[in-house]
């Protein structure tokens, strides 16, 4: 017997923070009727149509069993409907305001988001692995600033 699935949840393997989350979504109850897909490690087949590794592995992504593809904070939301312990989240953000206001604050974590990523995959990183649409990559696959410690030496005081 093939169980059904409600929806397919693309995410990003690679990525601590995600990874953690995701772990976390997948041990509730509900989770065993969505299939989920790290895209960082997956074949391109199981992306489905429409769909290509950089745009998935650059924003969160949801297929419902309709077809229907969200991203982003609304894509959470279709995550959080699925799974019941997260029902009353969902209802409490599918508003527009609370959408808006969610996914303003998950666009900031994708501005950080590469910083948590191992240092050879921020160095190795494609540049189709920007979170915020712009063409430019190189700050991406920069490696974080050094924090760098600077003393101030006092001159020894001189005998009198």
């Amino acid at each position: 017997m093939t169980r059904s699935t409600t929806c397919t949840v693309y995410f990003d393997g690679a990525c601590p923070v995600c990874r953690r989350e995701i772990a976390h979504y997948r041990r509730q109850r509900g989770s065993e009727s969505i299939a989920w897909v790290d895209a960082s490690s997956c074949d391109e087949g199981e992306l489905g149509t429409g769909l290509d590794r950089a745009v998935v592995l650059s924003r969160f992504h949801v297929r419902d069993a309709d077809g229907t593809l969200t991203s982003g904070a609304a894509a959470f939301v279709a995550v959080w409907r699925h799974l019941p312990a997260f029902s009353w989240l969902a209802a409490l953000a599918s508003s527009r305001p609370a959408l808006a206001l969610l996914d303003a604050g998950y666009r900031i974590f994708l501005r950080v988001r590469p910083w948590w990523r191992p240092l050879g995959a921020r160095r190795n990183a494609a540049p189709s692995d920007r979170s915020d649409g712009r063409e430019d990559h190189a700050a991406d696959r920069a490696e974080p600033p050094t924090r760098i410690v600077v003393g101030v030496a006092s001159a020894p005081e001189e005998s009198r």
